[in-house]
């Protein structure tokens, strides 16, 4: 019997041969076309300025070379005769390859949405940069988790018991790790309420500083001396948060003492002088000035005003422009500010 007519697992030699060819001749194909087709849409997408088309050249450059061989595998199985075991086993293997290439697919428009939406809002909306993140991250989660009950249930398996069963050994595994979970859902919580995103200038405790990045277990804020802080969600949402980036504009109390040999009539006029100073600056709002009381060494007058801007930089400068000229004023109508002294009697 010549040797390619000789029978090997219900198939000749010459027979399994063809298969082998088919095999090779489709994958060498398969990826003839990939790269072409690549090429040609990568350097399409160049001349334009939409983003689909980038899009499609991701989806064929990330065309896997496994899907590609399962492919070419079941292209040569159809010129066998194959035992209905192995048959079975290479359906399924097919179909997991399927799954797996789909999975990369979707991961690949769920990034590309992610990201288009993300550029877009960034300048306008920094509170998208934090949502975001955690929907990219959920989204690959979500997708990983059903390609996963896709291949089991496939592969044979009773997703449903496996369901139950790991329900009841998450509860477990959630006593275990109720710290890293909690920090999960604190982070959850930043992204929904949005108490704070990136860029913020925030105060929680004595720590101040802008905040740089929020992750699922971990917030960084980079301090006023430079270093970067690195505190967990659920410990951040359990202080109290002060958000400076959002302050629509800045109360400002200060006071002012002068001496008890200042006249009265003197004393009566300075409320006005400060309100004028205050009302002469553009950023500034009054609100009221009052001689507030009488203090262990000068008599007290308390001012509060609104600086117009949240940033911290214009309100010293507004600070400053007021105290150089309540100093002027004070000088030229002969009133002496107070500074700590006593005066001793002595009865002879």
């Amino acid at each position: 019997m010549p040797f390619l007519d000789r029978v090997f697992y219900y198939n000749t030699v010459q027979t399994w041969i063809i298969a082998a060819g088919v095999v090779l001749v489709t994958i060498l194909v398969l990826r003839l076309i990939r790269g072409i087709i690549h090429r040609r849409l990568a350097a399409f997408s160049l001349r334009t300025e939409t983003q689909v088309d980038d899009l499609i050249a991701d989806l064929v450059h990330k065309t896997k070379f496994f899907f590609l061989l399962a492919l070419a595998f079941y292209a040569g199985a159809q010129a066998l005769v194959l035992s209905e075991a192995l048959k079975t086993a290479l359906d399924r293997a097919v179909v997991v390859a399927v799954v797996l290439q789909g999975v990369v697919w979707a991961g690949t428009v769920f990034d590309f949405w992610i990201n288009r939406t993300r550029r877009r809002k960034a300048e306008t909306d920094q509170a998208s940069l934090t949502t975001f993140s955690a929907l990219g991250f959920l989204g690959r989660l979500a997708l990983w988790s059903a390609a996963l009950l896709l291949i089991l249930d496939n592969l044979g398996i009773d997703v449903t018991t496996l369901i139950a069963g790991l329900g009841v050994g998450g509860i477990a595994v959630a006593l275990a790790v109720q710290n890293i979970l909690g920090d999960l859902f604190a982070s959850m919580s930043i992204v929904l309420d949005k108490p704070f995103v990136i860029g913020d200038f925030i105060i929680v405790g004595d720590l101040m500083g802008t905040v740089e990045h929020v992750g699922l277990k971990t917030t960084r804020i980079r301090s006023l001396g430079g270093e970067q802080v690195i505190i967990s969600n659920g410990d951040l949402l359990k202080s109290r948060i002060k958000n400076y980036k959002r302050m629509i504009e800045r109360r400002v109390v200060f006071t002012i003492g002068v001496t008890y040999q200042t006249p009265a009539e003197k004393l009566a006029a300075i409320p006005a002088v400060i309100r004028n100073i205050i009302e002469a600056r553009d950023n500034a709002r009054f609100d009221r000035a009052h001689f507030r009381e009488f203090g262990d060494f000068a008599l007290l007058f308390e001012a509060v005003y609104y600086v117009i801007s949240p940033d911290y930089g214009v309100y010293m400068d507004v600070q400053q422009e007021i105290n150089l000229a309540l100093f002027r004023a004070f000088a030229a109508e002969g009133i002496e500010f107070a500074y700590p002294t006593q005066t001793l009697y002595f009865n002879k």
